[in-house]
């Protein structure tokens, strides 16, 4: 590993920045494409790079769980909603909103307050070590933990999650049938 003076790993950050220069880059091409499905497609990476920022945190567990639920399920409820709902596929005109132009200063002032929140309640506060108990649920580093605590209190919202995902489902096919 290249390491810098004060024990920084440079790869792990030239990782970072690379993953969410592709995740800026995807992000802009949703909101720009005009195409619904290429739309569809390029979330995916967005959503892809978010669990390859959890693994270059060290959170395994949490990056499958994106790939499992995010990438895999909701993207493909999305996609059969497009295909479903007569969509049409290629390009389509009118889609975009004309007041677009007012939507960047209001974007940024957002960005702004979001980044005052951040750094205004996280301004000296680190990030545990290795396999150390985190002091906010103390929830420790391993998966059966992390389930265990996620999972317990919240197994019957995420059962309910999943019947409301099937009715999307289901409803699509509905809406998409010929009569």
């Amino acid at each position: 590993m290249i390491l810098a003076q004060d024990g920084i790993n440079v790869a792990q950050n030239v990782g970072f920045g690379i993953i969410a220069a592709v995740m800026i880059f995807a992000a802009l091409c949703v909101v720009t494409t005009n195409n619904v499905v290429h739309a569809a497609l390029w979330l995916v990476i967005v959503l892809a790079g978010v669990a390859a920022q959890y693994v270059l945190a060290a959170a395994e567990f949490v990056a499958v769980s994106q790939v499992l639920v995010y990438v895999g399920a909701v993207m493909v409820l999305f996609l059969f909603g497009i295909m479903l709902t007569r969509a049409q596929i290629g390009r389509e005109q009118g889609l975009n909103n004309r007041g677009w132009g007012l939507g960047i200063p209001v974007a940024l002032v957002l960005l702004g307050v979001l980044a005052y929140a951040v750094v205004d309640a996280f301004e000296d506060t680190t990030l545990p070590a290795g396999n150390e108990v985190s002091s906010a649920g103390g929830i420790a580093s391993n998966p059966t933990a992390i389930a265990d605590n996620v999972l317990s209190p919240y197994l019957v919202p995420f059962l309910a999650l999943s019947f409301i995902l099937l009715a999307a489902a289901i409803g699509a096919i509905v809406l998409a049938r010929k009569d």
